[in-house]
């Protein structure tokens, strides 16, 4: 019994102190995503995910794939979060090589999870573990620096100023932009939540590979705007909010446009 309640008490700790480490869009950008996809899901959808779930909501599962990170038995899931590129290719390019990519990454893991999750015969804990990490991925997809260059580690290497402390450009966009808003993840999700329906549909029906061009065409842009050592602040902030909240955005229409083709159809 003692065994049982310390590990509770352990996985407990783990939740809550997990979130101090950097983490990809951080706790509350990934919130975000979740919370929006859950407001776009479509019933059959809603209904599948509670089933798979329970009561755990889709923002609140958006993390478990950061926080696992600690156990070493998940070591494998290391490089599902991010897809590496070289800086400079074009469109085309990018295309070709998205097209006979079979690393492990981002872009494969999320084509491996969404197809997985199709099977009906999938056993519960693997439906469990694979919602989990779909809903992350997305989000991480659509975090410009998760499709950063491979030669500074997707921007980690890019050593910044963020308000006079010590930072790089990957932290900056994994979590310092979204936190200077002081929100809840619930107050931010409906603040940038209102689109049309037809501009979801548009975002819906894009494949994979435009939601990675997209965050490759913005990194390339962040990339070009910073030079090592530069001291960020509130312009910054201001120049480039924007465009975190919009991929926060498309991240979660998007995300419940795939949950919805996978359990909604």
């Amino acid at each position: 019994m003692k065994n049982q309640i310390f590990k509770k008490i352990s996985l407990l700790s783990l939740y809550v102190c997990l979130p101090l480490i950097s983490l990809a869009w951080g706790q509350l950008g990934h919130r975000v995503v979740g919370q929006i996809a859950e407001n776009h899901l479509n019933p059959k959808a809603r209904l599948a995910v509670k089933n798979i779930l329970g009561h755990e909501t889709l923002a609140m599962s958006a993390n478990w794939a950061d926080f696992v990170k600690s156990d070493k038995a998940f070591d494998y899931l290391y490089n599902w979060h991010f897809i590496n590129l070289d800086g400079g290719l074009t469109t085309a390019e990018l295309q070709k090589f998205l097209k006979a990519d079979t690393a492990v990454n981002a872009h494969t893991k999320i084509a491996f999870l969404t197809k997985e999750l199709k099977k009906k015969e999938l056993a519960k804990d693997k439906k469990v573990m694979y919602l989990r990490i779909l809903v992350h991925l997305v989000g991480d997809i659509h975090q410009p620096m998760h499709t950063g260059h491979r030669e500074d580690k997707g921007g980690n290497d890019i050593k910044l100023s963020w308000f006079g402390k010590s930072s790089n450009l990957h932290s900056i966009w994994d979590s310092e932009l979204i936190e200077s808003q002081e929100l809840s993840y619930t107050e931010y999700a409906k603040s940038i939540n209102p689109s049309t329906a037809k501009q979801r549909a548009a975002w819906q029906k894009d494949p994979l590979s435009i939601w990675i061009a997209e965050s490759y065409q913005i990194a390339s842009k962040l990339y070009s705007g910073v030079n090592m050592g530069d001291k960020l602040s509130y312009r910054y902030i201001y120049d480039h909010l924007g465009t975190a909240n919009e991929q926060l955005l498309k991240g979660g229409v998007r995300l419940a446009g795939v949950l919805n083709e996978i359990f909604g159809s």
